[in-house]
């Protein structure tokens, strides 16, 4: 009898680290393993973290961010890849380079503002988001508070949501999520390519 074994999708996220386990590498890898993928990661900074907000965090260097990407992708390979926290201008444009040269489709998720409001994205990386990221994403899943940072839109309601969308997808994305988890009321989230609306 033959026992077939089935080759679970390989995910990277290129995240930061979570110390709580609710966001970052750790919310990934979890998400991942439920769905029923090989999730890898490649480490962009370590924070201090826990239910009451972030108490601190360290970037790593261009170069081991590099190194742990090359080691993932040259030897095991990747069928997609999700960004979360890069922090800093050099650390987006190493990371834009990289999946540029991948092939894989990519989630880039612009981290910006913790949950509880902490910053955990440098204010002089927002143009390298904008110009260097977010043209290689497959999807670009922004918060409220990301929309805010990229676009200077204020989101309130439904309509909003729409033109924030519209401002992202010019920057080169073929989808926008924008997530409206902060919204007044039931939380709606919207999902599209310009023409295409869910």
């Amino acid at each position: 009898m033959t026992v077939s074994t089935a080759v679970p999708p390989r995910v990277l996220t290129v995240a930061g680290s979570d110390s709580g386990g609710g966001a970052g590498i750790q919310a990934d890898l979890k998400t991942m393993l439920a769905l029923g993928a090989h999730g890898m990661s490649v480490l962009t900074a370590v924070t201090a973290q826990n239910s009451l907000g972030v108490q601190g965090a360290w970037e790593l260097p261009a170069e081991a961010v590099r190194a742990q990407y090359r080691s993932v992708v040259d030897d095991i390979g990747v069928q997609a890849v999700k960004t979360g926290m890069l922090s800093s201008a050099a650390l987006v444009e190493t990371v834009a380079a990289l999946l540029a040269e991948t092939g894989a489709p990519v989630v880039v998720d612009p981290v910006g503002v913790s949950k509880h409001g902490d910053a955990l994205l440098a204010a002089e990386a927002l143009d390298s988001v904008r110009t260097k990221l977010l043209p290689v994403a497959t999807v670009a899943t922004p918060n409220l508070d990301e929309v805010t940072q990229l676009t200077g839109l204020t989101v309130t309601d439904e309509a909003g949501m729409r033109k924030a969308a519209d401002r992202i997808l010019a920057h080169g994305p073929r989808w926008v999520v924008v997530k409206g988890g902060h919204l007044p009321g039931e939380a709606v989230d919207l999902l599209t390519d310009g023409s295409e609306e869910h």
